[in-house]
């Protein structure tokens, strides 16, 4: 069965088959749902049990706030889903959120606990990050000429 006899309008069609759409929709849905559940787990610490959060951050972070590590790793969490959010409404302005973060996390990473490798991988994200917040400008470009 054809887009077309689904009902898709022609317009949609095409949405579907082109590859920075398809790349857009992708970033856009991983960087909505990871950081809401990377940030509701800092309530659970179900990814991290039986250690919490806290173990990532790093001393130098924990001395510069008040309050204890497992603390600020709720108000971490807060952030985490808010940003998540705000790149399932304004992916353009969301994406570029999410990167900032990660960015800090990757600081945090290798000034503190020393996970290279998880900082590593968290820059990978923030390039994936940076993709989305591009991809989405250049969304928001195409539509504002129509």
């Amino acid at each position: 069965m054809s887009t077309q006899q689904a009902g898709a309008s022609p317009a949609l069609a095409n949405q579907l088959r082109d590859p920075a759409n398809s790349a857009y929709l992708a970033l856009r849905t991983v960087f909505t749902i990871a950081p809401v559940v990377m940030g509701l787990d800092k309530f659970f610490n179900l990814l991290t049990h039986p250690r919490h959060w806290s173990v990532y951050l790093a001393g130098w972070i924990d001395d510069l706030v008040p309050g204890t590590a497992d603390q600020l790793m709720y108000v971490v969490g807060v952030i985490e889903i808010v940003a998540g959010i705000v790149v399932a409404v304004a992916p353009r302005i969301g994406a570029w959120v999410v990167a900032a973060w990660l960015a800090g996390i990757i600081i945090n990473l290798v000034t503190g606990p020393g996970c290279y490798d998880i900082a590593l991988r968290d820059f990978g994200l923030l390039v994936g990050a940076v993709a989305l917040g591009l991809l989405a400008q250049d969304r928001a470009r195409q539509t504002a000429r129509r």
